[in-house]
Parts: structure tokens; C-alpha cells; sequence
């Protein structure tokens, strides 16, 4: 009688650790440091790259807030010069002409 070899699923040579030996790891292992080594880099590099684009979209962000607020501020300025500039011109020439704080009617929106 001739024995009959049972076909083994490959799942259970996974469990049971035979499809790689321990043999494989004790003679190849630099080539497997070296892989894992690489494999780190790569996703450290990867991970860093990703965390950087977050930041510097970030800080995009953060300059666009800033560029309208400083032009916010010029153009409040240069409103402000002109009318200081306007009033001395005025004062100068003794027109007795002044600024009113509150337009003369209700602006209706």
C-alpha cells in the first residue's frame, strides 16, 4: 500500500512556519536587515514629506491672512494720510472747513 501525501493548504504552511524555515533567515540575514532597513526609510520619508506639505500649506494659509491684513492696514493708512494731508491744506488756507464724524443722513442699506 502506497501512503497517500494530504495536500496542504497553503494558510496552514504559513501557521506552521513551512514555507519560509528558520534556514532561509540565518543565511540571507543582511539581505533581509538591509530590506527592512530600506523599507523604514521609505516610509519615514514618505511620512516626513506628507507632514511637510501639511505645514506648508499651512503657513500658504497663514501668509494669505496676513498679506490682506497688512494691505487692510495700507489702505486704512494712505485713507488717513490723505485726509490729515487735506484738513492741514484746509487749516492752512483759513477756510474754517472741517471733517464731520457722522455723514449729514442715514445711509439706508
Amino acid at each position: 500500500m502506497a501512503k497517500k501525501k494530504k495536500k496542504q493548504s497553503i494558510g496552514r504552511n504559513v501557521i506552521f512556519g513551512r514555507v519560509i524555515s528558520s534556514d532561509f533567515f540565518t543565511r540571507h540575514w543582511l539581505a533581509i536587515t538591509i530590506f527592512i532597513v530600506v523599507i523604514m526609510v521609505y516610509i519615514t520619508t514618505k511620512f516626513t514629506y506628507r507632514a511637510n506639505i501639511e505645514r506648508i500649506t499651512a503657513l500658504e494659509r497663514q501668509l494669505e491672512v496676513v498679506q490682506n491684513e497688512k494691505d487692510r492696514e495700507r489702505s486704512e493708512f494712505r485713507s488717513r494720510t490723505r485726509e490729515t494731508a487735506m484738513q492741514h491744506l484746509v487749516d492752512s488756507l483759513g477756510l474754517g472747513l472741517s471733517v464731520q464724524p457722522q455723514p449729514p443722513f442715514p445711509i439706508e442699506e
